[in-house]
């Protein structure tokens, strides 16, 4: 049986740019909330244990609906899902702080890890598709454009906060400027691209033929396809512990390790994070290059590298090199993921937002266990002893990657030798 192949309305740049547009809302919106996470606090007079409630509810909305809720991304489609899921996020995020009471508020956050959950999902599909139909990378810079959105987010909101703005009226003002641009960039994504479907030509045009979409998957096929998919959130998990832990750990590390002083104290976690967004807009035609698992190789290289060197050499400027450094190599291992997800998902003849949420669910759990490891490990041994073990999750992804990601590199060639 065939069927027609749905064109695109918008050209792959509209679209990439809509992409990129949407992330860095997701990325603003998340920094938005994370910087009331204080004022959380003091309005609710929460003591530490009850703020951690709330705070994992946001990961426990998202862990427990995510595999549901890319079911109907993939029924609806990552343009549509995308919009709807945006909304909601924009919703869930401006109404945080009118909650009556604390379990009023755990619920709502709940309800907010939900909607991001799913909004990642629906752009990251969305992502997924532009790249397999012109054969770009482009994940990285999306990525990246999520951290830029961070960094924004984070700025604005500690800026409102110094000039004693309405921490309400913040949050809404917020909320509302996103979903105006989510309603808007919506309309410039594209259609998911079908299993069967042939990639744009080097000419830039779309094939018009008919497709063949591939035999639905049997139960053994789809097994052995979670597997995989399985494997990718492992490597994914890995990579969002070390993530996790140096976001949470590098200001501590500066002051009690370095004995860091002033704007030092700061600076490891800037430097990291500067790292992570240079290495997600350099990312893409790197691994078009030497395509993801030589990638994956050497940027894990360069993180060991980087945290061995602000273990070992404990003045400030070393410290911030290396964790820079670690952020530089960090960067590229959730792109790599996600797009290679969507890719093996497209081939079998599986949504690519069903896919990636096998994957994410795993992976997302990293960043809950990153930190709380690593306090672990510091609060019985060291804190340097704790970081220096979390390059145990690093080395595997450097051995396990070319294994895992074999087949899924040579994909990303570009139009010209598709077309061949």
């Amino acid at each position: 049986m065939t069927s027609d192949i749905a064109q695109p309305r918008t050209g792959f740049w509209p679209a990439r740019a809509a992409t990129m547009a949407l992330l860095f809302c997701s990325g603003f919106l998340y920094a938005t909330w994370g910087v009331h996470v204080p004022t959380v606090k003091a309005m609710f007079d929460l003591n530490d244990a009850s703020l951690s409630v709330a705070m994992f509810a946001v990961a426990g909305g998202a862990i427990v609906t995510m595999s549901r809720m890319a079911r109907w991304v993939g029924r609806a489609g990552s343009q549509r899902a995308s919009l709807h899921s945006g909304i909601a996020l924009a919703l869930t995020s401006a109404f945080i702080l009118s909650m009556p009471n604390y379990w009023a508020l755990v619920g709502w956050l709940a309800l907010y890890g939900a909607a991001n959950a799913t909004y990642d999902v629906a752009v990251n599909a969305q992502a997924a598709t532009l790249e397999a139909r012109y054969r770009k990378p482009i994940m990285a810079s999306l990525h990246g454009c999520f951290s830029l959105g961070g960094m924004a987010g984070a700025l604005v909101g500690g800026a409102w906060l110094a000039h004693h703005g309405s921490p309400q009226w913040h949050l809404g003002l917020a909320a509302l400027g996103c979903a105006v641009v989510i309603v808007v960039g919506a309309r410039f994504m594209q259609p998911d691209m079908l299993p069967g479907e042939a990639p744009v030509g080097s000419d830039g045009e779309a094939s018009r033929a008919k497709h063949t979409p591939p035999p639905a998957l049997s139960e053994a096929a789809r097994r052995q396809l979670h597997r995989k998919l399985t494997g990718f959130g492992v490597l994914a998990f890995l990579g969002l512990v070390v993530e996790g832990a140096m976001y949470d750990w590098t200001a501590v590390y500066m002051r009690e390790v370095v004995s860091a002083q002033g704007a030092w104290i700061g600076a490891g976690y800037a430097a990291f994070s500067v790292g992570m967004a240079a290495g997600r807009f350099s990312g893409d035609p790197v691994r078009a290059r030497m395509g993801g698992a030589r990638l994956l190789r050497v940027s894990s290289l360069l993180c060991v590298g980087g945290v061995l060197l602000a273990l070992f050499w404990r003045e400030p400027a070393a410290a911030v090199a290396g964790f820079a450094l670690a952020g530089l190599g960090l960067s590229n291992v959730m792109p790599v993921m996600f797009a290679a997800s969507g890719e093996v998902a497209r081939s079998a003849g599986m949504a690519s937002a069903e896919a990636i949420a096998v994957m994410a669910r795993l992976a997302y759990l990293g960043l809950l266990i990153g930190p709380v490891l690593i306090g672990a490990i510091a609060h019985g041994i060291s804190l340097p002893v704790a970081l220096g073990a979390g390059l145990l999750c690093i080395v595997p992804i450097a051995l396990l990657a070319p294994k895992m990601l074999a087949g899924v590199d040579g994909r990303t060639a570009k139009p010209e030798s598709q077309s061949k």
